[in-house]
């Protein structure tokens, strides 16, 4: 697997695509990433390629949406 390196124009624009991406996976395997991730992390799915990505998009948004979170708390 070759990591890729992907910049963004704000937070915002990371944080849509992240959860683009996300409900793709969503879709394909009808469940929430959030229940995903849950099971996942217990070991209760496959390692397989797509969700081991899956998993860490959904780490990836989370760290976004919380930084997007923190900023708009700083603003408001």
């Amino acid at each position: 697997m070759r990591k890729q390196r992907i910049e963004y124009d704000s937070p915002v624009d990371a944080l849509v695509t992240m959860a683009k991406r996300l409900s793709g996976y969503e879709d394909r395997y009808r469940i929430t990433s959030e229940d995903f991730f849950d099971k996942f992390s217990k070991g209760k799915m496959e390692d397989s390629t797509d969700f081991v990505e899956w998993a860490n998009d959904y780490r990836h948004y989370i760290v976004i949406r919380n930084d997007v979170e923190r900023h708009l708390r700083n603003v408001a």
